[in-house]
């Protein structure tokens, strides 16, 4: 406990850059309690709705509850959701200059209709998978080396709309390496082998089932997973979220011969919403390992 909470006082003047794609999760919230007659559907009475900041920008909001410094760097829309978007994060002093306004697309915003205590009845998505156009990505690239001249340590938070390419990704792990700090990724499989050589990989159990053509279930095939990660892209660590079932820790850190592998169990709790899981977890990974935890 004690060298917990001298790792947590560590976190104040840490910098951690954020690098991926920014989004906003948009609710309208009321009580569904009749069927419509033109559809077999559910009608929904309004009540409110709420705005939450999602994606790498939730990223960069968790570091900051945890008391760290953030720099941010994605792109928005020239819409209203992109400077809704801003001026949430503005509100928790996080640093937006490297967030360009693309007028190329669309906000990323996730729009869910939740009904009666939590129960989400649809999804609607608002977004673009294209990459940005090249005066933007070029924009990009010169906020992310700039940011990452101050970071104590780099994530990157992909989720394949358009922000994190091949040309981004290696010069992001170019910079860790001449910096020597550490880079973490929460990955998406299309692009993962964008991510050779990164410090820490974090998927989560269904994206490392994919990448590695297999069933995880158990700590064991959990395990074997984390391996194949680990030797496909010569990251030095491989953490699998693994939702009720805890995490999955394959940690090569050190420079032993044998890396330390491990579950890590979770307590269990009746959570009726798992938006921004992973998002937590590497926020706090990133901020402990920055801080020198191991």
């Amino acid at each position: 406990p004690a060298r917990a909470r001298a790792i947590v006082e560590r976190f104040e003047p840490l910098t951690v850059l954020v690098v991926g794609d920014v989004m906003i999760d948009h609710f309208l919230i009321g009580q569904v309690e009749r069927i419509s007659p033109e559809a077999p559907i559910p009608v929904m009475a309004f009540d409110h709705e709420e705005y939450r900041i999602g994606g790498a920008a939730n990223v960069a909001n968790n570091v900051r509850s945890l008391g760290g410094r953030v720099s941010l760097v994605g792109a928005v829309g020239a819409d209203e959701p992109g400077q809704r978007l801003l001026s949430e994060l503005r509100s928790a002093a996080i640093d937006v200059t490297g967030i360009i306004v693309a007028s190329d697309r669309p906000t990323t915003r996730k729009l869910r209709i939740v009904a009666n205590q939590n129960k989400q009845v649809a999804r609607i998505d608002f977004e673009t998978k294209k990459a940005l156009a090249p005066t933007y990505a070029q924009a990009l690239l010169a906020h992310q080396s700039k940011a990452a001249e101050k970071a104590d340590i780099i994530v990157v938070s992909d989720y394949l709309k358009g922000v994190i390419t091949s040309e981004l990704m290696t010069r992001a792990l170019a910079a860790s390496r001449a910096r020597e700090v550490p880079i973490l990724v929460d990955p998406k499989v299309p692009h993962l082998n964008y991510y050779a050589g990164c410090t820490l990989l974090t998927p989560n159990h269904h994206e490392a089932s994919t990448a590695t053509n297999s069933v995880i279930h158990t700590n064991a095939e959990a395990q074997q997973a984390a391996r194949s990660l680990q030797s496909r892209l010569g990251c030095e660590s491989v953490l699998i979220t693994r939702g009720a079932h805890g995490l999955w820790l394959l940690d090569g850190s050190g420079g032993a011969v044998e890396p330390c592998e491990k579950a890590l169990p979770t307590a269990a709790r009746e959570v009726s919403d798992v938006t921004g899981a992973g998002d937590t977890v590497i926020a706090t990974l990133a901020l402990g390992l920055a801080a020198g935890a191991t």
